[in-house]
């Protein structure tokens, strides 16, 4: 790959690139997801400033569109992503997107978020198009943990519920991160840190990702909501403790936000997205499992 992990801390904002000089575009093309998650909640809205939230969710066509608009407002732009709002491998335009990215915008790094279901069945098509940076979120490497943390999985057209379904997200998202890892992609890992749930096993899912490949790794405190809404967010202390046990084993990244599946221009500086989307009414709720 052409952008090692030491190129992307360079030229990738969310990697540490110079939040100043470069910018990244999250494309939402990705409508529904194959993991019930208890803390999920994902909307069509324009006012929430966090990940799975959007305006819109685009055909790969549509994206091209936007990203080309978006690139004339915005040409600090070095980036495109895929972040959503649903799971990016559970359905194709996520890769059909990308494939429309390297055609026409070569020069951008391309970059995807994914649950890590199916990582290790679609890595050969992720290597092919030339993904250059896969973030797999994995919230635990017990199976009696991450259980807690999700209701169901859809895995090849079938439920499974519970430590079954758990066993099958781990296994595949450890395998999945080793095959594109040892194919030159950079891997970062985010983990949701639910403080009563997982919070005493950071240091574990941080050991194990790194054996399979990762570089990077990024703690998301909890937003309680949905089922998880009675838990407690991490306070500043807990976050620090739990970086400070991921950072015996792997890079640890600290400077995340809570970007939208739509977000457009720097981080921290001016959001191109009212400029590009067509706004629609809080609230809205489209997003599907399955």
């Amino acid at each position: 790959m052409a952008n090692t992990y030491q190129n992307l801390q360079k030229s990738h904002p969310c990697f540490g690139g110079n939040k100043n000089t470069v910018g990244r575009i999250h494309l939402p093309v990705s409508p529904g997801c194959n993991i019930s998650c208890k803390f999920c909640d994902r909307r069509i809205n324009d006012e929430e400033e966090r990940p799975g939230v959007t305006s819109k969710v685009l055909t790969p066509s549509q994206a091209l569109e936007v990203l080309d608009k978006a690139l004339t407002l915005c040409p600090e732009i070095t980036v495109a992503g895929i972040a959503g709002p649903g799971d990016t491998l559970a359905t194709d335009y996520a890769l059909e997107t990308f494939r429309l990215v390297k055609e026409h915008h070569p020069e951008l790094i391309k970059c995807m978020s994914t649950n890590g279901l199916l990582l290790f069945e679609r890595a050969d098509e992720i290597i092919e198009i030339g993904v250059e940076s896969v973030t797999v979120t994995v919230n635990a490497v017990d199976p009696e943990i991450e259980a807690k943390l999700n209701r169901w999985i859809l895995y090849h057209g079938r439920i499974y519920e519970g430590v079954q379904a758990a066993e099958i997200l781990i296994e595949n998202q450890l395998k999945g991160i080793k095959k594109i890892a040892d194919a030159g992609i950079t891997v970062k890992v985010n983990t949701v840190l639910v403080p009563n749930i997982n919070g005493a096993h950071i240091e574990d899912i941080a050991k194990a990702v790194k054996e399979a490949g990762a570089c990077i790794y990024n703690i998301i405190p909890l937003i309680p909501q949905s089922e998880l809404s009675h838990e407690t967010a991490p306070v500043c202390q807990e976050i620090d403790e739990a970086r400070t046990m991921a950072g015996k084993h792997i890079d640890v990244f600290r400077h995340c936000q809570h970007c939208r599946a739509d977000a457009v221009g720097m981080l921290g500086g001016k959001d191109f997205g009212d400029m590009i989307y067509q706004r629609r009414i809080a609230g809205s709720d489209t997003f599907s499992h399955g």
